[in-house]
Order: C-alpha cells, then sequence, then structure tokens
C-alpha cells in the first residue's frame, strides 16, 4: 500500500482500485459511467484519498464485433461509432475432444493481461480491482493470478488427452510487484469457459469478492454469473 497522502486536513490513507470496462466500451468510458462511485466512496471513506484507474484494452473492437449486431459493414460503420476495446475476443474452435464439443479460446488473453500489467507497474500497487461484464470476468482472473501458489498451480497442470492446451500463466505477472488484492467487485462476471481456463478457478479463489449479478441482463445471462459464483 502507497505511503500516506497528505492534505491540508492531514494525512489520509491512500486506497487504490483497479476498473476493468465490459466488451466494446474503453478506460474513459467507463470512468464516465461510474463517476458516481467515485464520489460515492469519497463520502463513504473520508479518511482515504481514493485513486479509481481505468486501463483500456488492447484488443480494439469493429462495429460487427459488438454482440447482436445486424448493421452495415465494419468499414461502412467505423467512421460513425465511439471507440470500442475489448480485454479479449472469443472464438471457438472445433477439436477432437473426449465431449465432442468445439473448444473456447479467448485470443488475445494475454495481451490483455499485459496491459493489466503495465497499469499496475504504472499505478499500482492497488487495494482492489472493479470489473463489469468481461472486465469482471477479467478481473477475477487478475485476483487468481496474484494469489499465493497459483503460478505452481498453472506449472503443475498438464494438458488432458484430447483436449485443448490449458492457458499458460500470463508471463507479464511473473515478476509483478503487486501483492494479493484485498478484494473483487464483480458485476455481470462469467467464468471463462472450458477446460483451458480451468486453473484460473481451481483451487477456488480465495480473495474477498463481491458479485452483483444482472437479473435483467441481455449480454450476461444470470446464470453465467451464478457460474463464476459457484
Amino acid at each position: 500500500m502507497s505511503p500516506p497522502t497528505k492534505t491540508s486536513q492531514g494525512p489520509k490513507n491512500s486506497l487504490k482500485i483497479l476498473m476493468l470496462h465490459g466488451y466494446t466500451q474503453s478506460g474513459p468510458l467507463f470512468h464516465s459511467k461510474t463517476r458516481a462511485l467515485d464520489k460515492a466512496l469519497t463520502k463513504a471513506l473520508p479518511t482515504y484519498s481514493i485513486h479509481l484507474s481505468y486501463p483500456t484494452g488492447p484488443i480494439h473492437l469493429n462495429p460487427s464485433d459488438f454482440p447482436n449486431y445486424n448493421g452495415p459493414s465494419a468499414t461502412e460503420a467505423e467512421g460513425d461509432a465511439e471507440p470500442a476495446y475489448g480485454w479479449w475476443r472469443r472464438k471457438d474452435v472445433p477439436h477432437s475432444s473426449k465431449h465432442g464439443e468445439s473448444a473456447i479460446v479467448y485470443t488475445g488473453l494475454q495481451e490483455g493481461f499485459a496491459r493489466i500489467a503495465e497499469t499496475i507497474t504504472q499505478e499500482g500497487p492497488f487495494d482492489g480491482v472493479i470489473g463489469f461484464s468481461q472486465g469482471a470476468c477479467a478481473a477475477a482472473m487478475v485476483a487468481s493470478l496474484l494469489e499465493p501458489g497459483r503460478r505452481d498451480t498453472f506449472a503443475s497442470s498438464p494438458p488432458e488427452k484430447d483436449e485443448p492446451a490449458p492457458e499458460p500463466f500470463p508471463a507479464s505477472f511473473i515478476s509483478l510487484n503487486q501483492p494479493p488484492l484485498k478484494f473483487a467487485l464483480i458485476y455481470s462476471g462469467f467464468i471463462a469457459p472450458g477446460t483451458r481456463h480451468v486453473n484460473f478457478y481451481t483451487p477456488r479463489l480465495k480473495t474477498p469478492t463481491l458479485h452483483f449479478l444482472g437479473a435483467l441482463d441481455g449480454v450476461v445471462e444470470e446464470g453465467r454469473s451464478q457460474g463464476l459464483i459457484d
């Protein structure tokens, strides 16, 4: 934790929170949507100096990447669209598994972790993380990666026969100067599916986590969020 920040009213403890936006959003857009949270935290915690950091995912998205997109081609729509980003793209890859199912691969996931690690290095260390939708899924994985022993879990988990290789432990997190997070707030989160991502969740996360489920969420169904909780 950073040294106390001195103000005219005396020293204050610093509370740093990493803010991870959802799919098709950006750091600045997430910031604009959570200004009320910043004010609420400042009011509720008067003895703390609140610092919220809003990185932007590295994956630039086209309008055609948006869920349920039915508009013009990406080239035609690009000029009118707000800049949109993600932490990764989902891709279904056919393979010969014992279950006869496609493998779900998050392309660009390592780049997403590298961007988060860069933010931690430049603006951290952080006390906690708040994520929304895809950012909530990322927040849970980041909390997992920072827990003691998680790297050993990745190292001791060889691929199963006829199953896709597990996602490797991010190289960007190996020497990261960041202790385990004190909390994670998950808004409309979901579990990264398939055996490829199992090491993020087994063993179970120990980081104190508060989940918010969107019963009327049209993108992340409540059942997907419940899977992360369970």
